[in-house]
């Protein structure tokens, strides 16, 4: 069984990040999200919308996902592949090379984003 992890806040959930889930999916046989909880967004400067709960509760309902986990930490990433013993780790091509340091655990994929659509987008869209 091939096991894909990937990460995100996921808030705002729009078309692109469901896009990306059924692309991450379709490399595997799993796929296993790592959500960034509130508190870790608080220490990226990032403010969600959604809580944690609610943004886990909007991905677990999709059928692209398997397994929701939290993201407390940048350095978690190797524990979590050896934990669940993924097999690739994908991440949008606006990561491209920060995750390399995984290659010595899975296979590293950097998908291309979704044109035409972004929350960072979304949010401008909104303030005008």
């Amino acid at each position: 069984m091939t096991k894909v992890l990937t990460y995100g806040t996921f808030d705002l959930l729009h078309w692109g990040h469901v896009h990306l889930l059924e692309r991450a999916s379709q490399l595997g046989d799993e796929l296993i999200v790592g959500l960034s909880t509130d508190e870790f967004n608080a220490e990226k400067h990032k403010e969600a919308y959604h809580s944690y709960e609610h943004r886990k509760y909007i991905l677990e309902a999709i059928r692209y996902v398997d397994k929701v986990i939290p993201e407390k930490d940048w350095e978690q990433k190797i524990k979590d592949v050896q934990k669940y013993d993924i097999d690739v780790f994908v991440m949008g091509d606006d990561w491209k090379g920060k995750f390399d340091f995984l290659k010595d655990y899975c296979e590293v994929i950097y998908l291309p984003r979704t044109t035409g659509i972004s929350t960072t987008q979304i949010k401008q869209d909104l303030e005008n």
